[in-house]
């Protein structure tokens, strides 16, 4: 692989999981310009040892990790401040976090497989109501029917796609 084209994955997979990572870091750290600090930090990191990434593997569990150290670090460096939790109480919370982002990749992975398996149709609607953010009387006009039958319409969908990720996320969790 050439050096732009893992400069342009790298660029692809921080983009992605860059919201997840900051929600992540700003769950550990109270005051947010350190946070912002220990990001960037974590960022810098993450190019740097980008040749250590294995193509392919978890980006963000490896991306928080790495953060989870810098947090560490910024954390041995305050130590003369009053710190109000402890490494072990942090790594818990660390070990929690990651679970619950974890489940949430596997859940909208889970909706996007959902929403793909939809007729033409619903796909437009999901798409011009959540996606472009359209007002329900927006859509109606759009698709030529009334705000109601969008509504309906909408509803019915939402359930469809609940019961498809629920059954999803069975399937993989038998098949894990």
């Amino acid at each position: 692989m050439s050096e732009a084209d893992r400069t342009q994955e790298f660029l692809e997979l921080l983009t992605h999981h860059d919201r997840a990572l900051g929600v992540y870091v700003y769950s550990l750290v109270q005051d947010p310009h350190d946070a912002d600090d220990i990001l960037q930090q974590t960022k810098m990191i993450l190019w740097r040892c980008f040749d250590q990434f294995e193509t392919g593997t978890h980006f963000l569990a490896w991306a928080r990790k790495t953060a989870f150290h810098q947090v560490l670090t910024y954390r041995r460096q305050k130590k003369r401040e009053a710190t109000p939790l402890s490494d072990d109480i942090l790594e818990l919370l660390h070990d929690e976090v990651a679970k619950l982002s974890d489940g949430e990749d596997r859940r909208r992975d889970a909706l996007r497989s959902c929403v793909a398996k939809l007729p033409a149709a619903h796909r437009q609607l999901v798409t011009l109501r959540y996606y472009e953010e359209m007002e329900i009387d927006g859509v109606a006009e759009r698709i030529r029917s009334t705000a109601g039958a969008v509504y309906r319409a909408l509803s019915r969908i939402r359930m469809n796609l609940l019961n498809c990720v629920e059954k999803e996320l069975k399937l993989e969790g038998a098949g894990a």
